[in-house]
């Protein structure tokens, strides 16, 4: 069966969620969800909604959801290692941090390849297209993320909600695959196909179908164009480290797709489009200033429309009328209902607790985690496993295939990814250690932490929280111990001397005052 023809068959499952999602999408961003006809280049006049509401908690969900799981000044994530593999394993106790450290220098190397990147700014838009439509596909390719919108792929899902099967479509041009398609392929198709007489052979555009499939604990893909199967396309990977990552916004039992945030609150969107329309066009009505004469009035009207200000004119004043719209009351009521509906949307998408700051602190970023937890019921949880998760397993796969990171061996060493809110855990380390010497000094004494607590080992735990890396940068105990005894040794050295030469300056040490001395000076 070919990719063309499972696409076609799932796309029936699919079109429920698709219709629902070009409601949403034309209620808050418009450009973000088409339909299957539209045209992938061609840019169409868009709908432009009454209200901006949607639109705005959109972004703002978006950027808050953005900060959450992939914070700019600061890791979001922590490598951890099990106690007791450090126990089974025969590592000594200081084998901790020194792990810690290593560690610390692994998330480092991701976290700036990252920032290098336009993973945020595909992300950001991926986090969008998930609160509108409920669903969106990210490919971690060589060149970087890639997103597909709901309309451009069909996915199928066992009933524990696995993926085991995708299919994508994309629009490209002819001369992108005429070097992996046979001649004959497309000279066929060129004569089936029917070209308008004003587009140009170098703009023709095919189709091209994507197909994942798993079998067994690995994913197989391929690329097919007019049915004829793209050899250099074929691509494997382990179910772990997959770089097709399909993901949803709120989950049902049964359903395979994922709905979205608007979704759940289409009705007020609906209603404050339609209340939002009435208002501005009754504005617009109420605004517009009419003037009547008297059918029996000696003012003819183009006299008073040709009238400047200040103008002087034959006529009576009785005799010219405004016409005003008597609305005001009915404004009043459509105006007040809109205000709470924008109140409720803004509520529901987090637009009211919007801090500005232009330095964003770790506490900023666990306090809109935790906004995130309580408005949402879980949602940033299940992104952290469905799409952080699978990304660092990839990223941590690719590095250590190119070499940027060491490889991590699992039968001793097995790193575990700790995101969403622990993701902050190194942070959390600084500030757990922190307090816990503030409480010892607190309560034995300053002099306490010197005699019980191993220096050189929370300077290693505070680096690795730091993530510092501490080469050449702080000094062993060992090397302390020797400037200590090298200085301790000049120490002694410098008094020997200054003995030596008070002996010299002493009377016993003059000849002629010790008689003793002069006798043993004397030639024999």
């Amino acid at each position: 069966m070919t990719a063309k023809t499972r696409y076609d068959a799932l796309s029936s499952d699919r079109s429920q969620f698709l219709n629902t999602a070009q409601e949403a999408t034309k209620l808050t961003l418009p450009q973000l969800v088409r339909g299957e006809e539209e045209n992938y280049r061609g840019a169409k006049n868009l709908p432009t909604p009454w209200q901006s509401v949607g639109a705005k908690g959109v972004v703002t969900l978006a950027s808050k959801l953005m900060l959450a799981l992939l914070p700019p000044q600061t890791s979001f994530f922590k490598l951890q290692l099990d106690d007791s593999v450090l126990e089974q394993g025969g590592f000594p106790p200081e084998a901790r941090s020194e792990l810690d450290l290593s560690f610390a220098k692994i998330e480092r190397t991701i976290l700036d390849s990252i920032a290098a990147s336009s993973d945020r700014v595909v992300v950001h838009q991926a986090l969008k297209h998930l609160i509108v439509a409920g669903n969106v596909l990210i490919f971690m390719g060589k060149e970087g993320l890639k997103m597909f919108p709901l309309n451009r792929y069909v996915v199928e899902r066992d009933g524990n909600g696995n993926v085991i099967e995708i299919v994508t479509r994309e629009r490209v041009n002819h001369q992108l695959i005429e070097n992996d398609v046979p001649p004959e392929i497309l000279m066929k198709k060129a004569e089936e196909s029917v070209v308008d007489e004003t587009t140009s052979p170098d703009k023709e555009e095919c189709d091209i179908y994507t197909h994942v499939r798993r079998e067994n604990n690995r994913f197989v893909w391929h690329q097919e164009v007019y049915d004829y199967v793209i050899e250099s396309s074929r691509g494997k990977s382990p179910v772990d480290v997959t770089p097709w990552i399909p993901l949803r916004f709120n989950t049902v039992d049964g359903e395979v797709y994922g709905r979205g945030r608007v979704e759940e609150f289409l009705g007020d969107l609906k209603s404050l489009e339609a209340l939002s329309q009435a208002l501005v066009e009754g504005s617009a009505a109420a605004a517009k200033v009419v003037f009547t004469i008297s059918p029996s009035s000696t003012t003819k009207p183009q006299t008073l429309a040709n009238a400047g200000n200040g103008a002087i004119v034959q006529g009576r004043p009785d005799d010219i009328g405004v016409v005003q719209v008597g609305k005001t009351a009915d404004f009043r009521t459509a105006f007040e209902l809109a205000s709470q509906l924008e109140r409720r949307l803004s509520e529901a998408f987090l637009i009211l607790n919007v801090r500005n700051s232009e330095r964003t602190t770790a506490e900023e970023v666990r306090m809109t985690q935790m906004e995130l937890e309580q408005q949402l019921g879980g949602l940033f949880s299940l992104l952290t496993v469905e799409f952080l998760v699978p990304y660092l397993n990839r990223k941590m796969n690719v590095f250590q295939k190119t070499g940027k990171i060491p490889r991590v061996p699992k039968d001793l060493v097995k790193p575990t990814i700790v995101a969403g809110i622990n993701a902050l855990g190194r942070g959390q380390d600084r500030e757990s250690l922190q307090a816990f010497l503030m409480t010892i000094a607190q309560s034995m004494g300053p002099e306490a932490i010197g005699t019980f607590i191993n220096q050189e080992e929370v300077i290693k735990r505070l680096a690795a929280a730091q993530g510092i890396d501490v080469l050449n940068l702080v000094r062993s105990m060992q090397e302390i111990q020797q400037e200590r005894q090298a200085a301790q040794q000049a120490q002694m050295d410098m008094q020997n001397k200054q003995l030596d030469v008070q002996a010299l300056k002493s009377p016993m040490a003059d000849p002629t005052k010790n008689p003793a001395l002069a006798a043993e000076m004397q030639p024999e």
